[in-house]
């Protein structure tokens, strides 16, 4: 298959989650610093227990950088674990706030007033940040547009027939810029309510937050608003042990 007709598939993807479901007011946060601990937390657990964790943290007035920079390793430890790994977690976190003290004075503002190739390399530098925690912080925390790749897109587009399990995440994420790249310059459709499609697992969009209604460049808010649409559609669709194809909107495009 061409790339310029798999870059087609995946705007055409976008195009009939978007008319079906619209903004999925995805990522959840009330500041910049809870999104960053969220994209720590969520590795390797379910978003559910990450929530339990924030919940915590901000119960405690623990849900900003001064405070996870002085609170001592073992309360933080404590704080998170249901979040699970959370000795590795608490300690990333540590070193994501030094980073910031040491580099940026304390500032999120000042880290991500850079360009996104070189706060992305940095973050990529740090423990235990890989390329979609780092691209999830770029682009849910800092509102730079990237893309971010994770385990519900790579199950839809091979399920799709548009790409390989073993396409690198750098190609995949390449990959979905490309064919998202145009949808900037193309006014979005009205949103076209259908009863037959979801109807037994229709998504429920978060409700905004400050965080997920921030200003943003439209190209970062087309790929906040896709990343949104897959995890919905991964979460109650296309789950792992079993598809859910019959009510799903993107069954049209299954080979």
């Amino acid at each position: 298959m061409r790339i310029n007709a798999k870059e087609e598939q995946i705007r055409a993807h976008y195009d009939t989650l978007y008319d079906a479901w619209g903004p999925q007011h995805w990522w959840p946060a009330r500041t910049r610093f809870e999104v960053i601990v969220g994209a720590y937390l969520t590795q390797n657990t379910s978003w559910k227990n990450v929530e339990i964790a924030l919940r915590r943290l901000r119960a405690a007035g623990r849900l900003n950088l001064a405070a996870i920079r002085t609170m001592p390793l073992q309360q933080l430890e404590a704080m998170i674990r249901p979040a699970g790994y959370f000795r590795q977690k608490a300690a990333r976190l540590k070193t994501f706030v030094g980073f910031v003290d040491q580099y940026y004075g304390g500032s999120l503002r000042r880290l991500f007033a850079q360009p996104t190739q070189k706060v992305r390399q940095e973050l990529l530098s740090l423990n235990g940040v890989g390329p979609e925690t780092a691209d999830s912080i770029l682009l849910y925390a800092g509102q730079h547009s990237v893309f971010v790749v994770d385990a519900y897109t790579r199950r839809i587009v091979e399920r799709h027939g548009i790409a390989s399990g073993n396409m690198k995440y750098e190609e995949l994420r390449q990959l979905f810029e490309n064919a998202l790249g145009s949808s900037v310059s193309t006014p979005a459709k009205p949103r076209i309510e259908n009863q037959d499609l979801g109807a037994v697992y229709r998504p429920v969009p978060h409700p905004p937050s400050p965080m997920s209604a921030v200003h943003r460049p439209p190209l970062a808010q087309v790929y906040n608003d896709m990343h949104g649409l897959i995890v919905a559609a991964g979460k109650h669709y296309c789950l792992k042990a079993q598809a859910r194809c019959e009510k799903c909107p993107l069954r049209t495009f299954l080979p």
